[in-house]
Order: C-alpha cells, then sequence, then structure tokens
C-alpha cells in the first residue's frame, strides 16, 4: 500500500513539473552537455537581459557572444555564436511534455539537427518523434532525384518549430552553399520548404 501510495505521489510531482515548464526554465536547467558553450548562471542571466528588454550579449566558453534572440512560454531562440544557433521548444505529447532542441551550423549553409527530451533532460528515442526527410521528400513532382544529386550529394535544410501552430518548419538551404549557376539549374526540382505536423505523438508529413 506504501508503495502504490509513494508511486501516485511521484507521478504527481512529475505531472506538476512538466506542467510548470516553460522554455525558459528548460533552457536555464539543460545539463551542461547540451549547451556547452553557456554554463547555467549565464543562462539565467541572458534570460534576464531579454525579460528585462535588454539587448546585452552574454560571453560564453570560447570568448564568443551569445544572446536570446526570441522568447516566448513554449520557445526559446538563442545566437550561440557567429555561426551557431539552437532553439529550445516545448511539445505536449498527452499528459507530458517533450522538450525538442534544434542545433543550427553555418556550413556555410545552414543545416539543423533534432534532438528530444523528457522534462528531466532524460534523452528520447528521435526516431520515436521524428523522421528526417529523404531526397525523395525534397524533389518535386516531375523531377528526378538524380537532377539533383549530380549537383548536390547532401541536403542543407534549417529547422523551427512553432509549437503554438504544431508545426515544424526545413528551409532548404542549398543556394547559400552551391555555386548560384549550380542552384539555378536544381532549383525546380526542389521544394523551398517542408513542414510537419505534430500529432501529439511525433512530427509527421
Amino acid at each position: 500500500m506504501m508503495k502504490h501510495l509513494l508511486f501516485i505521489f511521484s507521478l504527481m510531482c512529475a505531472m506538476a513539473a512538466s506542467a510548470q515548464t516553460t522554455a525558459s526554465s528548460a533552457f536555464t536547467s539543460a545539463p551542461a552537455d547540451v549547451f556547452p558553450l553557456l554554463d547555467k548562471n549565464t543562462r539565467l542571466d541572458m534570460v534576464d537581459y531579454y525579460n528585462s528588454g535588454l539587448k546585452t550579449p552574454s560571453a560564453n566558453r570560447l570568448e564568443g557572444r551569445s544572446s536570446i534572440t526570441s522568447l516566448s512560454p513554449e520557445s526559446l531562440t538563442v545566437k550561440l555564436s557567429d555561426s551557431s544557433s539552437a532553439q529550445v521548444a516545448l511539445l505536449t505529447a498527452g499528459r507530458d511534455t517533450v522538450i525538442a532542441v534544434v542545433s543550427t551550423v553555418a556550413t556555410p549553409g545552414l543545416d539543423s539537427t533534432l534532438k528530444f527530451y523528457d522534462t528531466s533532460w532524460r534523452a528520447l528515442p528521435v526516431a520515436k518523434y521524428f523522421t528526417a526527410p529523404i531526397w525523395d521528400d525534397w524533389v518535386t513532382s516531375g523531377h528526378d532525384i538524380s537532377e539533383v544529386t549530380s549537383y548536390a550529394p547532401f541536403m542543407l535544410a534549417s529547422y523551427f518549430i512553432d509549437p503554438s501552430a504544431g508545426t515544424l518548419t526545413m528551409t532548404n538551404n542549398l543556394s547559400s552553399f552551391l555555386d548560384e549557376d549550380m542552384y539555378t539549374q536544381i532549383a525546380p526540382a526542389l521544394y523551398p520548404t517542408l513542414t510537419y505536423r505534430w500529432t501529439g505523438k511525433k512530427f509527421a508529413k
């Protein structure tokens, strides 16, 4: 009986913690390996600066400057360095909250990766929540994949999650990587963006 009551109490505490999670609290409570450039105190300062309407950048561990560029209860975007940024987005999954972290780097075209965590920052299997698009998804009707891959062996795409709309938008950034004439050749064969929708369980086409 006591074990049963303790389980119920633990579950209620977990649900309460999940309900109180915001993008800023997730950002400041993240373990060091999620945001290795920023220690916890720096992240707390960054949130305070943004909420105070200040554009003061914060020093990161590479002696560069970092700053929050947008913030809402469900989403936070941070410029980590001149060539990298990240987004923390909260997604509702039944009674749980899933934390999605988009990491974007300039290669030089912007390219993103996506990871998922629970509210205690335990890593969740990416494949459960998202399957990255393949060439078949990017190539428009009436065109052959070989038209594209002969010029571009890989796709560069940046991600943005809009929790309020429940969407994940992927933007084709090959134009920033390929020569202008080369990209002009393949542009008609590629979608400029792809949008996936959050079903409550995963992002789906």
